[in-house]
């Protein structure tokens, strides 16, 4: 087995350093192409912060695992604690959705609760009945965030709520805005409910209250067309944040911004939206390659056939700048020949990789674009004694 790189194109385009262009009284932002994962602003992006209830992201993920998994249903109810109950003095300041000991709620209405409201008692609801208690979800939110390449952010609640173990960067909120865009296709859609009215209200007091509660703190979604997420957060504190996703064009972006002194949220969104709209009039895209494209034809050891042709699951895509200063990117395919039998439709076989002055700014997986199965025993007795006698 050999080690092969292949120059599938070499060609000029331009670069660009956005993270100097971009100026924000945020403490930290981060902006990038969904499609092509490049880095279009980077400040202070790694920087460890409170997320307020930005956190509540990652308390969906793991509620959306175990709907997608099937062991929630969105008309599943459950139980509200003590610890939710809206007299709890945690809630007297906080945003909840207004919930009272004993009740049950549907999984719908939490999450929209969640999303829409940002609602903490439903966090609490939510990681009761997953894990027995708040703390034990939060072993749950960590294993989450370390399996989809967080590996810096720590939780020390599921809400948001002031604690000295919520840390999170803006880099890694925007992993997990990825994650739940690409991951859960079915459920994303419910980031962009603009109002939400719970009709459960249990006491005369949360149902007064309920009336003026309905709007989602994302302003962003009334401000920009193609906005459709994701959340927001706002300590006394730790300031104002929001993780935003905005498809404009056929192009999404995912912004981040963390620790920004605004008046309120929508001083937040025109924040937001300034981020976005500079992703959108300084870069473009270019799809270099689409999904079922022939990409380079590998050969296979002990197969049914003798190649196998690589390809890619999505389109292949890096982001230029709309600038003309000149450098010279290569396109590469890199891979191990042969590839082993039996290969199943869609393993990865190699990746694809874009470089820019012998740096990587955009890569994705080779997948195969067809099974091919393994050869029988007296083949591969053939195959080697073709070896042997150095016959191809």
């Amino acid at each position: 087995m050999k080690k092969k790189i292949i120059t599938l194109l070499l060609l000029l385009i331009s670069s660009f350093n956005a993270e100097a262009a971009f100026n924000t009284k945020a403490k930290s932002a981060f902006l990038i192409d969904y499609d092509s994962g490049a880095e279009i602003v980077a400040k202070n992006a790694d920087t460890l912060m409170p997320p307020s209830s930005m956190i509540k992201l990652m308390t969906l993920a793991v509620l959306f695992d175990e709907i997608k998994s099937g062991h929630l249903s969105m008309d599943d109810r459950l139980t509200v604690s003590e610890n939710a109950d809206y007299n709890n003095p945690l809630w007297y300041p906080a945003s909840k959705i207004c919930l009272v000991a004993g009740q049950s709620v549907s999984v719908r209405d939490l999450i929209l609760g969640l999303i829409v409201l940002s609602g903490g008692d439903a966090s609490v609801v939510v990681a009761e009945n997953l894990a027995g208690s708040e703390s034990a979800f939060t072993e749950m939110m960590q294993e989450k965030a370390r399996s989809i390449g967080m590996t810096s952010s720590t939780f020390g609640n599921a809400s948001g709520l002031p604690d000295p173990n919520n840390l999170m960067t803006t880099r890694e909120l925007a992993i997990l805005a990825e994650h739940l865009i690409s991951d859960y296709p079915d459920m994303y859609p419910l980031f962009a409910t603009k109002r939400f009215e719970f009709d459960e209200y249990k006491t005369d007091w949360c149902r007064d209250w309920g009336r003026t509660h309905t709007m989602n703190y994302n302003k962003l979604l009334f401000i920009m067309p193609g906005a459709d997420g994701l959340k927001t957060g706002h300590t006394n504190d730790g300031g104002y944040g929001m993780v935003a996703s905005a498809k404009v064009g056929g192009r999404r972006l995912i912004g981040v911004i963390n620790g920004f002194n605004a008046k309120n949220h929508d001083d937040l969104a025109e924040e937001m939206k300034k981020l976005l709209n500079y992703g959108y009039n300084n870069t473009m895209n270019k799809v270099f390659y689409n999904a079922g494209d022939k990409i380079a034809e590998i050969p296979v050891w002990y197969g049914r056939k003798s190649t196998v042709v690589a390809t890619v699951e999505k389109p292949f895509t890096v982001t230029l700048p709309k600038k003309d200063s000149l450098d010279g990117v290569r396109i590469l395919a890199r891979y191990n020949e042969p590839v082993a039998a039996p290969i199943q439709k869609g393993d990865k076989i190699g990746e694809i990789i874009a470089e820019k002055n012998g740096e990587v700014i955009a890569k994705a997986p080779l997948v195969a674009m067809d099974k091919v199965s393994k050869t029988q025993f007296f083949g591969r007795v053939i195959k080697n004694i073709a070896v042997i006698l150095g016959i191809n």
